[in-house]
């Protein structure tokens, strides 16, 4: 089963609004506690409505279910940065229309870069953050390609600014929100960092091989 896949058959698990197990969840989709762990991870640090925590479990309390929409990753970019500038504008006209297309936007997803159902309407960041996270998009992306670390600055959800050294695995589109999933040497773990909360991002001339233990297939089995 595809990650994405998986990503998908969790939400509609926790849309019941019942309390979840991680490992019943696990045996359900016959993968290991750790690897839904890890999902609950990049769906919360994605911005899906997930409460709960390890050992005791977990539930989403928001309604989701929206049809996807088929673009390319350049295109949702290309379309969620004008919104983003356009929103911004004293235009008041301008700043509804932004607003009503945005409304439309978050009612899909791309079947490029989420499974065809992974439809999830969660996202309610503000515009100016989200535009902020754009102007890594060219170094994560080439780094990525590249196999090459970087040296990022982070300020978490919580206000706590941290800088690591990172090797960049993977970028996915969350509705308004992109996330960078790596791993941080920091931590010496995987990580999925929100790009529009990365404040610096510096290429190195180092680059990374993929290990065991530590590559994008060991996140995602």
């Amino acid at each position: 089963m595809r990650r994405t896949d998986r990503l998908f058959d969790i939400i509609q698990i926790l849309r019941d609004g019942r309390l979840h197990r991680a490992q019943d969840i696990a045996t359900r989709l016959e993968v290991s506690t750790r690897t839904i762990y890890r999902d609950m991870d990049t769906l919360t640090a994605s911005g899906v409505p997930v409460q709960g925590e390890r050992g005791v479990g977990y539930m989403i309390t928001e309604a989701i279910t929206l049809p996807p929409l088929t673009l390319t990753v350049e295109e949702l970019e290309a379309l969620n940065l004008g919104m983003a500038i356009v929103a911004e504008a004293a235009d008041a006209d301008l700043k509804a229309a932004a607003l009503s297309l945005a409304d439309k936007v978050d009612a899909v997803l791309p079947t490029q870069t989420i499974a065809q159902a992974d439809a999830w309407k969660f996202a309610v960041y503000p515009f100016a953050d989200a535009a902020r996270g754009f102007s890594h998009m060219p170094i994560l992306r080439a780094a990525i390609r590249a196999k090459q670390k970087l040296r990022i600055t982070y300020t978490s959800k919580d206000a706590q600014v941290s800088t690591r050294v990172i090797r960049p695995l993977h970028m996915e589109y969350w509705g308004r929100v992109w996330t960078l999933t790596a791993w941080c040497e920091l931590r010496s773990a995987f990580r999925v960092f929100r790009v529009d909360l990365i404040q610096t991002a510096e290429a190195l001339p180092e680059l990374f091989v993929d290990e065991p233990g530590k590559s994008l297939a060991d996140y995602a089995p």
